[in-house]
């Protein structure tokens, strides 16, 4: 664990020393490291969580820079969970780190899931992988939170945190319900949302590569104030908020 905590003299300013040592002995697993999973990362190896696990098999594309925190003209084509992981390791060396540079397959997702994790971070922009991500954690008892899609939106006032049920006005929420109801899933997991109407005129078919078939276009802060609810939902849950 760790030893020096004086960098997180602040956060223990705000919350007290019980709390923070809740964080330092906690173990955080994010999935995907794109515009929601990248910010989710940064800000929960910020708080003094000791441990933690990423997961993305992806490497920076140009068209990443406008929203991704691994994305710069200096980092086109590497790892975004390798750039990533460095940055994390720089913000606290002393964290314990791994760093799995892989995309999400079905049948190796029970593997990823093994071990004691205390939270679990989805922020995969994919359906299929997604789902199987979530019936995963979900089937084990995980503490999990998701986010829902942070396309074509601009409002970040508008985000909410609720369960899976209660969703609404997110196309992309209304699938992963619809899908979760077929396996006989209706509620108890955790999600990041917005009601905000999509712009629907910013969407873009894609090669289809990775299960993704589509996407919206984005906007800067909004992918990254669903990362920052989605580690606020991990932080204050992990301190028994």
């Amino acid at each position: 664990m760790m030893t020096d905590t004086a960098w997180l003299s602040r956060t223990e300013l705000l919350i007290g020393r019980e709390k923070l040592n809740k964080l330092i002995n906690s173990h955080v697993l994010i999935v995907g490291m794109g515009g929601v999973g990248s910010f989710a990362a940064e800000f929960i190896c910020r708080s003094g969580i000791g441990e933690m696990t990423i997961i993305d098999g992806d490497v920076v594309d140009p068209s990443n820079r406008n929203r991704q925190l691994p994305a710069l003209a200096t980092t086109h084509g590497q790892s975004k969970a390798d750039l990533m992981g460095d940055r994390l390791m720089q913000i606290n060396p002393e964290l314990q780190l791994h760093v799995i540079k892989e995309f999400i397959q079905p049948g190796k997702v029970d593997e990823l899931l093994q071990g004691s994790i205390d939270y679990v971070v989805d922020a995969i922009d994919s359906i299929t992988p997604k789902l199987t991500f979530m019936k995963a954690a979900y089937a084990k008892g995980l503490r999990l939170v998701s986010s829902m899609g942070a396309g074509g939106k601009v409002d970040p006032t508008k985000l909410e945190v609720t369960d899976i049920s209660k969703t609404h006005h997110c196309p992309f929420a209304q699938q992963i319900r619809k899908q979760l109801k077929g396996e006989g899933i209706y509620k108890g997991i955790k999600v990041v949302f917005s009601p905000e109407e999509n712009n629907k005129e910013s969407l873009m078919l894609t090669d289809g590569s990775n299960y993704k078939k589509s996407a919206y276009g984005t906007m800067s802060y909004l992918p990254a104030t669903f990362g920052a609810t989605l580690a606020s939902v991990v932080i204050r849950d992990l301190m028994g908020e």
